[in-house]
């Protein structure tokens, strides 16, 4: 892979290269990509989505709007300081072609400001809600009008494949979906392959997968403007990721690394005592004790570890990725980033108390229990209707749930698949409050 065909400007529906060198300065089309998220439907809507703390009424605990808006934070520090060492090793990129050290940051601010937009309600186990509805509950029922890698998008659906989705899906008005640059959206997919075969290789590219079937066309033509390698010599879809896709997933992994341990600590879930010594672990280089033993709160305690803990790792991935940056262009890293830092240790063992401590306390847990029941309830009652259209079957109520949906939910006579992702695609972007409120709607609870 090269850098100047990696930092590809061009868009969903272009018929002529965007050249870098002929940008408007002011606005540059990697900041125009970072605009376009910021003012989405969808991106709004994660303002109230569950980042691991279900519907706190603290001002501390983080959604996955506060998450993405810091792991974007994150990551834009992370594009510049590789961005500077990538231009100082490769003149001619801005030589030639006019790339400064900003156009990284925007880059991969704007993917990880992305990161999260497909991901359902309800956090993590809304994405295991829909694929066992499709698994081993009533949407099984759809298995023999698929084929096998159309049933598998449903059976795991993945957040990671649904943002995809969003980002580049049509629609009447919308072609091209938000048309972000190809640069921007190649280091948003962090598993560049389709569901099937499911983890083919320990690779950190195939440990999830980053695409639908319904994204398939846009997928290819995506691979081949920025000149991606296949990783596979069969018909199966699987390509190396974008170098700078692995910087979106460092920042990722810091901030829910540090942050949600943060929110552990100020919620009370980790005792203050025993958690600062896993922070202060990770930043003994470059603590100021005196600056520390003045602190009189937990939060501001908290705090200034933490920026301490993240401006550490930042500089270290930084270091990490241009160390191994030709295996990377080659697509043969086959770690994360943060697998090769010197804090893993540390790292491993904040995440472990995260998991026991706040991913399975009692909160998370009947956030999870109510995310099953929400969703299953709503998949029922949309693919119901949907299959009784597509049999010429539908009743009274049919009709009524799809007067419900707005406009641009479509559906097809004759296409199972796209209209059981049309079902989940909607469901996936409603918040929590609106899945709930639907559900209640829908179940005859409220009447609205």
């Amino acid at each position: 892979m090269i850098w100047e065909q990696l930092l590809s400007l061009k868009r969903f529906g272009d018929t002529h290269k965007r050249l870098r060198k002929e940008q408007d300065e002011t606005r540059l089309g990697f900041e125009v990509d970072y605009d376009r998220i910021v003012f989405s439907k969808e991106f709004r809507s994660l303002q109230d989505k569950t980042q691991v703390i279900p519907m706190s009424k603290t001002d501390f605990v983080h959604t996955r709007l506060t998450h993405s808006l810091e792991v974007s934070v994150v990551a834009r520090s992370l594009g510049r300081k590789v961005g500077q060492q990538i231009l100082y090793k490769y003149p001619y990129l801005k030589e030639i072609h006019g790339y400064e050290v900003n156009d990284f940051g925007a880059i991969v601010a704007t993917a990880a400001l992305a990161h999260d937009i497909g991901n359902p309600p309800f956090g993590h186990s809304g994405e295991k809600a829909i694929g066992e509805f499709f698994k081993s509950g009533n949407g099984n029922r759809f298995k023999n009008n698929l084929t096998a890698k159309q049933f598998q998008d449903l059976c795991t659906f993945e957040g990671n494949a649904n943002g995809f989705k969003i980002l580049t899906e049509s629609r009447a008005g919308r072609d091209g979906g938000l048309r972000l640059s190809y640069a921007t959206l190649g280091a948003f997919i962090k598993y560049p392959k389709e569901s099937l075969p499911m983890k083919p290789t320990k690779h950190i590219c195939d440990k999830k997968f980053g695409v639908f079937q319904s994204e398939i066309n846009n997928f290819k033509e995506l691979t081949e403007e920025l000149g991606l390698v296949s990783r596979t010599t069969s018909n199966d879809l699987s390509y190396c990721r974008h170098p700078l896709a692995y910087l979106v997933e460092a920042a990722d992994d810091i901030c829910y690394t540090i942050i949600d341990f943060e929110d552990g600590i100020n919620l009370g879930l980790i005792q203050e005592e025993y958690a600062l010594e896993y922070l202060i672990n990770l930043v003994r280089d470059s603590i100021n004790k005196q600056k520390y033993a003045v602190l009189k709160t937990v939060q501001d305690r908290v705090s200034y570890l933490r920026a301490l803990a993240i401006n550490t790792l930042i500089n270290e991935c930084a270091e990490l990725f241009m160390k191994h940056e030709p295996s990377i262009l080659e697509g043969e890293l086959p770690k994360s980033l943060l697998d090769y830092s010197k804090y893993l240790a540390q790292i491993t063992d904040i995440i472990n108390i995260s998991v026991s401590n706040i991913y399975q306390s009692k909160e998370v847990v009947n956030k999870e229990l109510a995310g099953y029941k929400v969703l299953n309830g709503l998949l029922d009652i949309y693919t119901a209707s949907v299959e009784n259209k597509m049999k010429a079957n539908s009743t009274s109520y049919d009709n009524l749930v799809f007067k419900s949906l707005p406009e641009h939910v479509q559906f097809k006579d004759d296409d199972f698949y796209f209209n059981l992702m049309s079902v989940c695609s909607y469901i996936s972007k409603l918040s929590d409050t609106n899945a709930i409120l639907a559900y209640r709607r829908l179940s005859g609870d409220i009447i609205l």
